[in-house]
C-alpha cells in the first residue's frame, strides 16, 4: 500500500519538451488544470501529495518519475537518458533528502529512466531502451541486491519506456499490449491485453486497490473494471503530447 506521492508542477516551458508523439504542442493552461485533476485522483486513492514547484530550466521536469525510483528500503536517483534532463536530479535530490531513506545514485556511464522500471513485489523489471542502457540497469541490479531485491532486464523494441507498454495492477494482473503480450519473461502473469488502438492506456496506475486510467479509452477502462478494480479516469491529453503518461507524473511510495 502507498501512503505518499510527490509531483512536480508543469512549467510554461513544457511546450518545448521532448516529443515523438506528433500530436502538437501542449496547451499549458489546460495542462495546469489536468495536473490539478491528477493530484485530486492521487488524493482519492488515499495519498498525501507533496507538490514541488515548477522549473522553467527543464521543460520535461513534470515527468518526475524518470529521475528517481523510490523503493520501500531506499531511494535511487537516476541518470536520465536524455541529456537535457540530467540536471533535474539536483532538485529531486533535495526533496528526497527529507525522506527517511538511504539514497543511492546511478553513475555515468550508466543511464536510467525510472519510467523503464516496474516493481512486482520484491522484483524489479528494467527495460533496456533509448533512455536506459545496460550499464544503468546493471548498476540498478547491484543497488537492489544490496537491499534484498532482485531485478531482470527486458529489451524494448518499439516503445519509449517499459511502462509505456505494461503496468502491473497487483494480484498477478499485468496490463500489456504489442510486443509484451508474448514475451517469455511475462508469461507468469495474467495478461490483460490492451487493444492496439488504445495502446496509450497500457500506462495505467494501480494505487491502493484503485487504478488510474487515462480518459478516453473505454475498452481498457471496462476491461480493468471487469478484472475487479475500481477505476478513476484522468485526463492527461496535454502530457500525452510530450510522450508522458499517468505513471510519469508522480513518485508513489
Amino acid at each position: 500500500m502507498f501512503t505518499r506521492a510527490i509531483v512536480k508542477t508543469p512549467c510554461k516551458n513544457m511546450v518545448n519538451g521532448i516529443s515523438t508523439a506528433n500530436l502538437g504542442k501542449p496547451d499549458y493552461t489546460l495542462a495546469q488544470d489536468q495536473h490539478k485533476g491528477y493530484i485530486d485522483a492521487l488524493k482519492k486513492c488515499g495519498l498525501k501529495v507533496t507538490i514541488l514547484d515548477s522549473d522553467e530550466n527543464f521543460p520535461d521536469s513534470t515527468f518526475i518519475e524518470d529521475v528517481c525510483l523510490i523503493t520501500p528500503k531506499c531511494a535511487i536517483i537516476t541518470n536520465p537518458g536524455a541529456a537535457s534532463r540530467r540536471g533535474e536530479t539536483i532538485e529531486i535530490s533535495k526533496a528526497i533528502e527529507e525522506l527517511d531513506l538511504p539514497v543511492e545514485r546511478i553513475q555515468n556511464s550508466g543511464t536510467l529512466d525510472a519510467g523503464d522500471i516496474m516493481m512486482v513485489n520484491d522484483h524489479y523489471f528494467a527495460g533496456l531502451s533509448d533512455r536506459t542502457n545496460i550499464e544503468g540497469a546493471s548498476q540498478l541490479n547491484l543497488i537492489l541486491k544490496k537491499y534484498g531485491y532482485t531485478s531482470s532486464n527486458i529489451t524494448l523494441k518499439s516503445v519509449l519506456h517499459l511502462k509505456t507498454g505494461i503496468s502491473y495492477l497487483e494480484n498477478n494482473n499485468l496490463l500489456a499490449f504489442g510486443e509484451f503480450l508474448n514475451h517469455p519473461a511475462l508469461s507468469v502473469f495474467n495478461l490483460l491485453a490492451v487493444d492496439p488502438d488504445e495502446s496509450y492506456a497500457a500506462n495505467s496506475v494501480w494505487i491502493n486497490g484503485k487504478v488510474l486510467v487515462p480518459m478516453g479509452f473505454s475498452k481498457t477502462n471496462e476491461m480493468i473494471k471487469a478484472a475487479g478494480y475500481q477505476t478513476i479516469e484522468v485526463n492527461v491529453s496535454e502530457f500525452r503530447k510530450l510522450d508522458g503518461g499517468l505513471s510519469c507524473l508522480s513518485l508513489r511510495f
